[in-house]
């Protein structure tokens, strides 16, 4: 579905901006591991899939994929046999380096706090069906 552009100035809030779908972008959590890792420098797909646990070949193929698109991914092919490939921000790209990296940290220190909540809430749901 096309939108419209925004009447004024971009908002996210507004379900009618574009700006959501760019917010869309970055938000999805493949997105953000392999931009997170594409900014410590040019990888090749094999270290990508290696290094990303958990995505599968097709996951890490279309979001490769859709940030080319996008225009935050530049993928390179080397006529070699066998055909190697590799991957770098491109100069858009490179503009989410610090936010993404600042939010991955976040995730790293806040674990041990987002787990006590967590087991907080599930000893309390325990209490509640055991009564």
């Amino acid at each position: 579905m096309v939108r419209k552009a925004c009447a004024l100035q971009p908002n996210v809030l507004s379900g009618l901006c574009p700006t959501r779908q760019v917010l869309d972008l970055i938000a999805d959590k493949w997105t953000t591991l392999v931009i997170y890792l594409l900014s410590s420098g040019t990888h090749r797909y094999g270290e990508l899939h290696k290094r990303i646990e958990g995505i599968s070949q097709k996951m890490l193929t279309q979001t490769l994929r859709k940030l080319e698109d996008d225009g935050l991914v530049k993928r390179t092919v080397y006529p070699e046999v066998p055909p190697r490939t590799e991957y770098a921000l491109t100069a858009l790209g490179e503009t989410l380096r610090e936010p993404l990296s600042a939010l991955c940290q976040w995730a790293e220190q806040h674990l041990p706090e987002v787990e006590k909540a967590r087991g907080k809430k599930k000893a309390k749901d325990l209490a509640l069906t055991a009564s």
